[in-house]
């Protein structure tokens, strides 16, 4: 069995100074922690503090190794500091300022071209985060932040996620409900970065189709009806059965028998401009039952649908926000690995 224990005492905590930083306003919450924007009042910069609610340590200890594991990486969201209230021993957490536009606004903005550009901006922070043996398990629009101005992309929250280690199983009670791969909501322990590539491609279908959330479950057993209504029930059981896995008697009779839906259904009027065969292919990829079967980081960016992102990284002096994309092959592998990095 393999265990995080070593990875987490190995854990080296500066503190920094709480009074450098001042709280503006309130900007979130969530289950473990409250979001401020703030001041560091020495450098008059904007931040984001994050305060930690009473957690257990090892989970505080674990969120703060894994951003200092990814600091630096391309479009992850950049830890500056750690303090804690000398009272109440409350740590926070000081982070990079985003000027983000609310997905729900943003959203139905956006171009073919924005959507290409922005998943694979967001493609590069989890080729990074997976290359460095982290699962994000929470991938969903509330957790990346874009400064539409700037066209930068961060991605955000590491409270959910884990160190992969093959063979080990994990929490299913994981990522937003409508974010979840079918591998939670069966109860499939042993899961891996894949994950991830799930609640991508539930962002992707979203934002081409204009449906927010896609898959739109009143609960976890309604969340897998809702996908087994457009992936088809053929493919769930030979999929439960590949990795012996018998469902509840009462969710499968919920789950009850469809056939596959084809992407091609979703289009209409309003969504059409945004929609292209490669989109549908490269979604395809991504939303599979299987998550052996879905692309890796690496194979997506590599697909035709990035084609125009490759080729304007590839001419930097060619690319402009918004512009239209076209059918031009990308440039080789090599240059797509050089773009990825």
């Amino acid at each position: 069995m393999f265990t995080i224990a070593p990875v987490l005492q190995a854990l080296n905590v500066e503190w920094g100074d709480q009074e450098a930083y001042e709280i503006v306003r309130k900007v979130g919450r969530g289950k473990y922690s409250e979001v401020f924007e703030g001041i560091n009042v020495l450098s008059s910069q904007r931040c984001v503090v994050k305060v930690l609610k009473p957690v257990k340590k090892k989970k505080i200890k674990r969120e703060i190794k894994i951003l200092q594991n990814l600091r630096g990486g391309p479009n992850i969201i950049q830890l500056l500091d750690i303090v804690r209230d000398p009272g109440s021993r409350t740590p926070s957490l000081i982070f990079e300022y985003v000027n983000n536009t609310d997905f729900k606004v943003l959203y139905p903005t956006l171009t073919d071209y924005d959507i290409r550009y922005y998943m694979f901006e967001l493609i590069k922070a989890l080729d990074f985060c997976h290359s460095r043996g982290i699962m994000h398990r929470d991938v969903k629009p509330h957790n990346v932040m874009i400064d539409h101005a700037k066209r930068q992309l961060r991605l955000i929250d590491w409270g959910l996620a884990e160190f992969y280690f093959p063979g080990r199983e994990y929490n299913v009670r994981v990522a937003s409900r409508y974010f979840k791969g079918p591998e939670l909501l069966v109860d499939l322990q042993m899961y891996d970065y894949s994950l991830d590539m799930w609640s991508l491609g539930c962002m992707l279908a979203a934002m081409i189709f204009r449906k927010e959330p896609f898959f739109y479950g009143h609960d976890n057993s309604d969340q897998l009806v809702k996908i087994a209504r457009v992936l088809g029930t053929e493919t769930l059981f030979d999929y439960l059965n590949k990795y012996n896995i018998e469902l509840d008697p009462q969710l499968e009779a919920l789950v009850g028998s469809h056939s596959r839906k084809p992407w091609s259904k979703f289009v209409t009027p309003d969504n059409q401009h945004l929609v292209s065969p490669e989109a549908m292919d490269f979604l395809d990829k991504l939303l599979r039952y299987d998550h052996m079967e879905r692309l890796t980081c690496a194979e997506a960016a590599a697909h035709p649908y990035f084609a125009p992102i490759r080729q304007a990284a590839a001419s930097p002096s060619t690319q402009q926000q918004g512009s239209p994309t076209d059918d031009a092959a990308g440039p080789s592998s090599s240059a797509v690995a050089m773009s990825m990095t």
